[in-house]
This record gives structure tokens, C-alpha cells and sequence, in this order.
């Protein structure tokens, strides 16, 4: 039997599901709309209209998903950025948190619309104008219904931003490899750590490990608990 909690969420989750298809209708197929309950993070997808992203129900949350739930009941909704899809389509989108009475995250909508069309058409304007403003570089983002593949990308990004291999950090390195990881989500979900530690070639108790390390100092740096 649900708590009163999770009833209450529940009902929350099924009022918006009509709304998700609502929101993709009046867009069109440039758009698509996410629902996600964070109680499960490996299979938060619980209800999706358009296809923009290839988002399927019971699939993953984004990146952008790892780093709301991060956040826990601090996170605010992060509306209008843009970002790129693996596949090189550029997206505006907007995350809008979900609260329940006592003001705790416990999920998110997702807004995705497909601006492509628009920035080449805004680019080919200013250059008819004679406006050469610079290319803006964009990140990024693994929209995906595998968790690994999510965990997968993060790392990647992180390690990417490191000297060198593993063997060739030193201790302050180590910990802010971990620290910016856990900082990104990864660590919320289940078997994480295990992804890392053999990404990484060194033990699971190795990694946990770090990752107390990391947080310890997180709390030292912030005068209390993340």
C-alpha cells in the first residue's frame, strides 16, 4: 500500500500526463515532452509525447535530470537553455521540478523543442546582414533511455577534464574527479560507483573511498552537509 506521500505524488504524475501531451500537440513534431518521477531514477520516464529525443517510457533521466537530482529539494527549474543532442540537433529546453506539499523534489517535466531550423535561418540572416558575430559553442547532452550510457557520458566529460590517466592524478585531482561527479548526479544511481571503479580500473572500495573523501571535503568547504 502507497504512503500518503507517494499517493500523493502519484496523483500529481497522473494530473500532468494529459498536460504532456497537450504541450507536444501545440508545438508540433519540432517538440517533445517529458515526464520523469525521480523515485526511480534508472527507469524515470513515466510518461513522453514527440520523439525529439528518442525518449521512451521506463527510460533514464538526461544529464541535465542527474544534476536536478543532485540538487535535491534545492534544485529550482532551469528553463530556456540550449543545448546539443549527440546527434548534432540543436534544443531549447526547460525543466520545470516537480514538488509535492512539503515542498520535496520528486520528479520533473521536460520541454524540448528542436531550434535548428531557427539558428540557421538566424545565421543566414546575419550573414545577409553583414553580422559575423563568433559561433557559440554549446554542450553536449546524452538524452537516452540507458542509465549506463548517461553515467557513461558524464565520465567521460570529467575525465576529459584531467591531466592524465588515472595513475597520473594526484590525491587533490582524484577527490575532484569524484567530487565533480557526485556534484552531476552519477552517484544517485544504483551501481554508479561499480561503473566508475571499472571505468577507472581501480577497486569498488577504492572508489567509495574517493567518494566519502570527495564528500567530506564538500562539507568542510560549505561549513555543513550537501
Amino acid at each position: 500500500m502507497s504512503s500518503e506521500p507517494d499517493a500523493e505524488r502519484d496523483a500529481i504524475l497522473a494530473a500532468l500526463r494529459p498536460i504532456v501531451d497537450g504541450i507536444a500537440a501545440t508545438f508540433g513534431p519540432v517538440c517533445d515532452v517529458v515526464l520523469h518521477d525521480y523515485r526511480n531514477p534508472e527507469e524515470s520516464v513515466v510518461a513522453v509525447a514527440g520523439s525529439l529525443t528518442g525518449r521512451a517510457v521506463g527510460g533514464a533521466m538526461s544529464e541535465i535530470g542527474m544534476r536536478v537530482l543532485a540538487r535535491g529539494d534545492e534544485a529550482q527549474d532551469e528553463l530556456n537553455y540550449v543545448t546539443r543532442t549527440r546527434g548534432g540537433t540543436l534544443v531549447k529546453s526547460s525543466t520545470m521540478v516537480l514538488r509535492d506539499s512539503t515542498g520535496a523534489v520528486f520528479g520533473a517535466l521536460c520541454v524540448n523543442v528542436d531550434v535548428s531550423a531557427v539558428t540557421q535561418v538566424h545565421g543566414l540572416l546575419g550573414a545577409l546582414a553583414g553580422l559575423g558575430a563568433a559561433p557559440v559553442e554549446l554542450p553536449t547532452t546524452t538524452f537516452g533511455n540507458d542509465i549506463d550510457a548517461v553515467v557513461d557520458a558524464l565520465f567521460d566529460v570529467h575525465q576529459s577534464k584531467q591531466r592524465g590517466s588515472w595513475a597520473e592524478l594526484d590525491r587533490a585531482e582524484r577527490l575532484e574527479l569524484f567530487g565533480g561527479l557526485d556534484t552531476r548526479g552519477v552517484f544517485a544511481v544504483r551501481g554508479a560507483v561499480e561503473q566508475v571503479a571499472a571505468r577507472l580500473g581501480i577497486s569498488r572500495a577504492s572508489a567509495y573511498n574517493y567518494l566519502s573523501r570527495a564528500r567530506a571535503a564538500h562539507d568542510t568547504s560549505t561549513g555543513g552537509p550537501a
